[in-house]
């Protein structure tokens, strides 16, 4: 899978989702960044991704956009999500932290998960900061506690 986009598809897709992300209208922005959240591992989707979740305009387009990053379980939702956290303001980290909450509150094993993969991009040496902004994700994981654990 990786970075490429690998079909005209999957590319119309990106860019149509993109286009909506600039919409004037918070509903519109909302939809895609929870539609573009599904694409964060394509490398045109990371900066419009990353837009959507800091959105000056509205903390719905926030809450969506993070929530969907979150709900892919993987390094490349969490690394978009760690580096919005780093550019947010107070209330946009505030609104971030819900979607962590809402999102990896409730069974453990969600966290855990999370915590695992964030340790794997502290491993990043990538000079672009990928490892310290995992490091802070993994902070904020790190106190959360879970509503179900297993028996």
């Amino acid at each position: 899978m990786g970075d490429q986009m690998d079909s005209e598809p999957r590319r119309a897709v990106v860019t149509a989702l993109v286009e909506l992300g600039r919409s004037r209208d918070f509903r519109d922005r909302a939809d895609a960044g929870h539609g573009l959240a599904a694409f964060a591992d394509v490398q045109e989707a990371r900066r419009p991704l990353l837009e959507l979740v800091l959105d000056q305009a509205d903390t719905m387009v926030t809450l969506v956009t993070a929530e969907a990053l979150l709900r892919r379980q993987d390094k490349a939702g969490l690394s978009v999500l760690a580096s919005a956290w780093e550019a947010a303001g107070g209330q946009q980290r505030g609104w971030i932290h819900t979607a962590i909450d809402d999102v990896l509150g409730i069974f453990s094993e969600d966290p855990d998960k999370a915590m695992r993969l964030c340790e794997e991009l502290m491993q990043d040496d990538a000079a672009d900061g990928t490892a310290r902004r995992a490091r802070r994700l993994h902070e904020i994981l790190v106190g959360l506690d879970p509503v179900l654990r297993p028996a």
